[in-house]
């Protein structure tokens, strides 16, 4: 969950999943309250601010996850924004994250049911999470031609480093969660709004008790972080700054 109205932010990015993964029952649904909770003791914050959520990673039991989640499914996406609307206590999310692709279901199915959402108001916007780019551009194509809404922004992991062939960094399960060349070139020609997550390796660029994942061990990397403190030395700031810069 960020934002930070101060400095010029104004989203709040969560998911219906989060964090399953350190809830006493294994299921979702703490942030998005916490979020309801800070909106409800702020009269009008909701009008200041964007919130986005994702639908599609929830554990269908406790330790089901990452192999059996809720997916998406028509009924999964219409149950998933009706528990994140109730949790955030807001009648509408300003963009719903496709969070992991679903291969058992049609991705027009996915994309007619953000249709009914996006027609009774509830949601405004779509965006894809860890879609390869061929299921995006499926996806829009889709959409374009129904005259719905279409995915207008992606989500992937994105760093300053880059992993080694065929590798992807601690906690990144997916096998196309890591921006690629090919999906960076998907957003260059269609312009969808790209988000990056875990840009800052959760620390690990200036946190000396937090390693670097392995999967940026090799010597690319050894030359960028030699760069990276040549720049934040002559800016003056951290390397995190930098990489955020």
């Amino acid at each position: 969950m960020t934002v930070s109205s101060s400095a010029g932010g104004q989203w709040i990015d969560t998911a219906d999943c989060y964090a399953f993964w350190e809830s006493p029952d294994g299921h979702g649904g703490a942030s998005e309250r916490v979020i309801g909770r800070w909106l409800a003791a702020r009269p009008g914050a909701r009008e200041r601010v964007l919130l986005s959520t994702k639908a599609g990673a929830e554990p269908l039991w406790a330790g089901s996850w990452p192999e059996h989640r809720a997916g998406l499914s028509r009924r999964a996406i219409h149950d998933a924004v009706a528990g994140s609307l109730h949790r955030m206590g807001t009648e509408r999310i300003d963009l719903l994250w496709l969070h992991q692709e679903d291969r058992a279901t049609a991705i027009e199915e996915s994309m007619d049911a953000i249709a009914e959402l996006t027609d009774a108001g509830t949601v405004r916007r779509v965006g894809a999470s860890n879609h390869p780019a061929w299921r995006v551009e499926r996806a829009r194509a889709h959409a374009i031609a129904r005259g719905t809404a279409p995915i207008d922004a992606l989500q992937l992991s994105a760093t300053y480093l880059r992993p080694r062939p065929g590798t992807r960094p601690e906690g990144v399960i997916h096998p196309f969660g890591v921006l690629s060349d090919e999906q960076h070139d998907y957003a260059r020609a269609h312009r969808p709004d790209l988000w990056a997550y875990s840009p800052l390796m959760s620390g690990a660029y200036d946190h000396p008790g937090k390693a670097i994942s392995e999967a940026y061990d090799h010597p690319g990397s050894t030359r960028r972080l030699a760069v990276l403190d040549d720049v934040a030395a002559e800016l003056g700031g951290s390397r995190g700054q930098v990489v955020l810069a």
